[in-house]
């Protein structure tokens, strides 16, 4: 289950560590935190899903709930290999789940 659709709270603090509170199989809202620098990187100024360290070489990094479904989506600016910054956005929804009150990568 995508992750958002049993969470509050969400947002992302120091441009890269996810925190909500996810329900649990019991229906109770926990505390819950992923650091987005070990599932993200940067490929050649794109959003890569299975790497790592994105926000070391992104600036004007933002996250926001958009749309009518609250879609959580992380932008940043990402460097290429020539330095120049490409504006990219990610949804999180698409590799991160709830399972069970903890973030998941899937």
């Amino acid at each position: 289950m995508s992750f958002h659709a049993s969470a509050e709270d969400i947002r992302v603090d120091d441009g890269y560590m996810l925190r909500a509170r996810l329900r649990n199989a019991d229906g109770e809202l926990v505390d819950a935190e992923m650091d987005l620098n070990q599932f993200i990187g940067n490929e050649n100024g794109s959003f890569e899903w299975g790497g790592v360290n994105f926000s070391h070489s992104a600036e004007g990094i933002s996250f926001s709930l958009e749309g009518d479904d609250s879609v959580p989506i992380l932008r940043a600016g990402l460097k290429d290999v020539e330095g120049n910054v490409q504006w990219r956005d990610l949804n999180l929804a698409e590799r991160i789940g709830n399972n069970d009150g903890s973030f998941e990568f899937i």
